[in-house]
């Protein structure tokens, strides 16, 4: 009976890879949609049998719905990655995810009913569903975890072995399976009290299923190539992003994060871009500086001269620090007639050299309407010499800034002072 158990086994994983790879083969005619609709009804099946369907092999006690259905499914969503890309698979893996959180969600609702009793005296199992309904949100979780790994883990084992594409297949498989069995066992135990030869015996049998879909794997790709871009590797930090949608998340940020009259970024973008930008320097042994500009007297342009004047003096003066700095700065409007300039690899004398070519550009060619040159004060702050985090470097520049007002403005002051037009420190 055990041998019978396993050859209908390994027949349920050749049925459902060569079905499921049909649908993904024939997308184009067919439509996407298919093979996502025939991914996604399965679920429920492959929960209910790991629930309560298991049969014994030479090896131990299986569940066809976890160890081939499940196991199965993961592979497509590799496959479905590999012949397309992380925007279209990820469709799959939120679909499943959300789809499945309104199933408990909505079965939860219907308990709420006053059933009526079925023909024979059957009854609905309320202890069950709210059995599956838990265990479904154990494993819809862990399907999430499972489904951007496996890709993942591919891309990384392709800086190792970039042309063997069925192995690197394999070997995903059989590494987040491996994560998958132990932690959805580990919902099994504590719902159904499911003893160890249900752990050990469906890792055996998701390992196996594994080889078998390697196997048709390398069968398929003798009649279907991986398309090139699929066989090379990508950055992880790209296939990450593009997975979770924050690459949509940056677009939006990149529109929202502007300032609306002088067009640089603004302060939101500042706090969410900075901590990034400080971390990375540090960790590679790098200088950052920091930057605080402030517009000198400029209370006293939009009182003589209305607000309207004074937007553009500040259209201005935003606009020469854009030009002055470097493509890889980071330029954002902190507030007011105050400019923020975060500086990457750069270290305290290069940062006090920027910002007085900066503050010479500014008096030079930004004038008030009666001809006046206008002025701007500079505070300047390096990490890690004046702090680690923003808050700290902007403390430390804010106070440099203040030291500039006080000394008759329109002057540079870093950690030993004053920069005279010389280029060189006057004192503290």
């Amino acid at each position: 009976m055990q041998v019978f158990n396993l050859a209908l086994f390994l027949a349920e994983a050749v049925i459902y890879f060569t079905l499921m790879t049909a649908f993904l083969h024939y997308r184009r005619p067919l439509g996407l949609g298919v093979f996502l609709t025939a991914l996604g009804v399965m679920h429920f099946m492959e929960t209910y049998l790991a629930a309560v369907f298991y049969v014994e092999l030479p090896f131990g006690t299986v569940s066809p719905g976890s160890s081939v259905f499940f196991a199965g499914k993961l592979m497509m969503i590799l496959l479905l990655y590999l012949k397309e890309d992380a925007a279209i698979v990820r469709q799959p893996i939120y679909g499943l995810f959300l789809g499945n959180l309104l199933t408990v969600g909505i079965a939860q609702f219907v308990q709420l009913h006053d059933v009526t009793t079925l023909p024979a005296g059957r009854s609905v199992d309320v202890g069950f569903l709210n059995e599956m309904g838990w265990l479904m949100v154990w494993g819809t979780g862990l399907l999430y975890l499972d489904a951007i790994g496996i890709i993942l883990l591919y891309e990384r084992l392709g800086r190792f072995l970039r042309n063997y594409v069925v192995l690197r297949f394999a070997i995903s498989g059989a590494a987040l399976l491996t994560f998958d069995q132990f932690g959805f066992y580990a919902a099994l135990h504590m719902l159904f009290d499911a003893p160890l030869s249900v752990l050990l015996g469906g890792w055996y049998a998701k390992l196996i299923a594994v080889v078998v879909y390697s196997l048709l794997f390398a069968i398929y790709l003798k009649i279907d190539q991986i398309p090139r871009p699929a066989r090379a590797t990508r950055e992880i930090s790209d296939i990450f992003n593009d997975l979770t949608f924050r690459e949509r998340y940056q677009a939006l940020l990149a529109k929202s994060g502007v300032d609306g009259l002088t067009g640089v970024l603004d302060r939101g973008r500042l706090e969410a871009d900075a901590p990034r930008l400080i971390r990375n320097c540090l960790d590679a042994g790098r200088a950052l500086s920091l930057v605080i500009v402030d517009v000198d007297r400029f209370k006293d342009v939009n009182d003589r001269f209305g607000h309207l004047k004074g937007d553009e003096i500040l259209k201005e003066v935003a606009g020469r620090l854009q030009i002055g700095s470097r493509p890889t700065d980071h330029l954002s409007r902190f507030g007011g007639e105050e400019f923020v300039l975060i500086l990457p690899d750069t270290d305290h004398s290069g940062a006090l050299v920027l910002a007085e070519r900066l503050r010479i550009e500014i008096g030079r060619t930004v004038k008030r309407p009666d001809g006046q040159p206008v002025t701007a004060s500079f505070g300047v702050a390096t990490a890690p010499e004046d702090g680690f985090i923003l808050e700290a470097l902007l403390s430390c520049a804010d106070e440099r800034l203040y030291r500039a007002k006080n000394d008759g403005r329109n002057n540079v002051h870093g950690r030993l002072g004053r920069l005279a037009p010389s280029g060189v420190v006057t004192g503290a």
